[in-house]
Parts: structure tokens; C-alpha cells; sequence
């Protein structure tokens, strides 16, 4: 076996922290360093007995890591993932790339000519349910897919609006959940061709959506809906019906319907609904639940940057495919925005 990655964390925040909970956990990876320049995360390094530097430059200067995740803020992505491609390493940057569609296209591409490997945190791939489903729907149990139907409500607290950024265009759910939604739509049922959206923010009244619905054209012909929401008190999103951040209460309900010509798939359950005699609404219909083997898909994530960057494994989810499920989004904000059909 290999010696384990030496990987390095920008930003110490609430999911750098669970980054680097999991790079601590997993026998493929070391944790080399903790960039931020915050006195909790030299504190938190100093606990850990790992280097700390409050700069990328920093860094570099001193114990250079194999690979580096990016978890600051939505719009130090760019210039950090740059900073990475210049320096030749490595990179795994949290979703979204980029908070701007030409900028993360510039991202991209730069990683591209370069030749150095760029991976978006769009961990959710990475489970082992959706691994199941993506192999059930490939495998054409479900028959041709007709419809999809995706849901997020939930209630954000008051308080969680405070901070002022989160009142403003860009920090609405669309943008920082529906994107995570999409990104598995995208991986389940295929590229998305166009989108309609209608949005609203009549009960907060700020300038955000709090709530929008959205239709999907995928390029198979299939036809989509996702209805979010973080006005609502519900268990229908991802973060109440999979049990992957112990932070949510687990409930047990369906966020994604997929449904086909021989069969749907209810997700997270797994469940497949199918008429075993007749294809008719008279006939008797029966439920099978898909097995599978729990993992904590972040984990499984850091597993593969290792992979990749010991050149054993491909991108479960590659920079380009963070871009492609970002030009979506960008759509569905345009869409909300004019109520026109929008084109991708």
C-alpha cells in the first residue's frame, strides 16, 4: 500500500471541519496543514499537531501538500482554485465552483490546459444509495424515463438571516441547496437542455427567492420538476430523508420520485414501484427496496481525490461536471427572473 496523500484544507469553517474529520478518519489520506488565517484554526491545527499557515503563499513556502480541498467562501473559489492550478496541485473545491458561471468556465478550463486534476465537492455522487440508483436506472429496470420530481422544504430560523449576505441575490436556496439537487438530477436522468422557473419572496420580503419551482427539459425528453422552499416546516428535503449529516432530524419520506415506463424509484428509500402481472392502473402493484451498503459519502469522496491524485482512479465528479450543474442553476435564475423558457 502507498503512502497515505498529504492533503492540506483552505478554510476551517463548518464543512472544512467535517473535511478534515474525514481526511483524519481515512487510511488513504494525512492531513499536512490548515490554511486560514482565523485564530480558531491555528488553534484548531495546534490541537490536531498539524502545520498551519494563514495564506496559500504561505504554504507553499513551507510544507507543500499533494492536494488541497478548497472550503472557503463561495467567492474565494476562483482565485484560490487558480492559486492551486499555478502551483501545480491538485484541487478539490466545494460546490458551487464558482458564485459566477464566466468565472468558473475560466476556472475550468485553465485546469484543463494545465493538465492538473480539479474535482467539485458535489459529494452527494458519491453515496452509496445514489451509486445504487444510478446502476438501477442504467441498467433500464425503470424502462424509458418519463417524469422526475425533486423537493427541498425546510424552514431556515430568523436568525439565521442576520448575516447580511444571506438576505442578498445569490444566497437564496436556489443557489446554495437546489444545486446539490440538481447536480444528482443531472447524474441520475442525464443532461439538462432548458428550464423554466418561477420564484417567489413574498414572505421575508428580501431580496432573495425564498421560494421557487422549476421545470426541467432533459435532453432524453423527459420532463422535470423540483419545488424548493425554505419558508416551510417539512420533512421532504435531502437533509431530513437521507440521515447523512446527523445535524438533520432523519425522517422517513422521499425527496426524489423517478419515475419510468417499467417502474419509479423513490429516493432515499430506494424503493421500486412496478406492476408485476400487467402494465394498468387495475393491476396489483408492489414495492422492492433496494439494498445497499452505508458510507459516509464524504468520506468515500476523499477516498477518490486520493485516487486521483495517485493516478488509481478517475473524478467521480470532475470540475466540467461542477460547471455543467452550475450553467443549470445559472438558468433557473435567469428563468425565475423573466419567466421565460431558458435554454442551456
Amino acid at each position: 500500500m502507498s503512502a497515505p496523500v498529504r492533503l492540506s484544507v483552505m478554510g476551517a469553517g463548518l464543512i472544512g471541519k467535517r473535511h478534515i474529520e474525514h481526511i483524519l478518519a481515512r487510511p488513504e489520506a494525512m492531513l499536512s496543514s490548515i490554511v486560514d488565517p482565523m485564530p480558531a484554526a491555528r488553534e484548531l491545527a495546534a490541537s490536531l499537531k498539524v502545520d498551519w499557515y494563514p495564506s496559500f503563499q504561505d504554504m507553499l513556502s513551507g510544507n507543500r501538500p499533494e492536494g488541497i480541498v478548497v472550503a472557503t467562501p463561495n467567492q474565494m473559489h476562483v482565485a484560490n482554485g487558480m492559486d492551486c492550478i499555478a502551483a501545480r496541485i491538485p484541487a478539490l473545491i466545494e460546490k458551487p465552483l464558482a458564485d459566477d458561471l464566466a468565472a468558473a468556465q475560466g476556472l475550468v478550463e485553465a485546469s484543463e490546459r494545465a493538465g492538473v486534476p480539479l474535482l467539485t465537492g458535489h459529494h452527494r455522487r458519491h453515496n452509496p444509495m445514489i451509486q445504487r440508483a444510478k446502476a438501477e436506472i442504467d441498467s433500464g429496470r425503470l424502462g424509458q424515463i418519463v417524469s422526475v420530481h425533486g423537493m427541498f422544504w425546510l424552514i431556515k430560523p430568523d436568525d439565521y438571516f442576520d448575516v447580511a449576505w444571506r438576505r442578498e441575490k445569490g444566497a437564496g436556496p436556489v443557489f446554495l441547496n437546489l444545486i446539490h439537487d440538481v447536480d444528482l438530477l443531472r447524474y441520475l436522468c442525464g443532461d439538462i437542455v432548458a428550464v423554466q422557473a418561477a420564484q417567489s419572496n413574498r414572505l421575508r420580503g428580501n431580496a432573495v427567492e425564498e421560494t421557487a419551482v422549476i421545470i426541467l427539459h432533459f435532453a432524453s425528453g423527459a420532463l422535470g420538476t423540483v419545488n424548493v422552499s425554505d419558508t416551510i416546516q417539512s420533512p421532504w428535503s435531502w437533509e431530513f430523508t437521507a440521515g447523512e449529516n446527523p445535524a438533520y432530524s432523519h425522517t422517513p419520506e422521499a425527496c426524489y420520485q423517478i419515475g419510468g415506463t417499467r417502474a419509479s424509484l423513490a429516493i432515499p428509500q430506494l424503493d421500486l414501484w412496478y406492476h408485476p402481472s400487467k402494465a394498468s392502473w387495475w393491476a396489483p402493484i408492489e414495492r422492492e427496496r433496494l439494498s445497499y451498503q452505508k458510507e459516509d459519502p464524504l468520506g468515500l469522496q476523499i477516498a477518490n481525490f486520493c485516487g486521483v491524485i495517485r493516478r488509481t482512479a478517475e473524478p467521480a465528479v470532475s470540475g466540467r461536471e461542477g460547471l455543467e450543474t452550475l450553467r443549470v442553476i445559472d438558468a433557473v435564475k435567469r428563468a425565475g427572473e423573466t419567466g421565460a423558457l431558458v435554454s442551456i
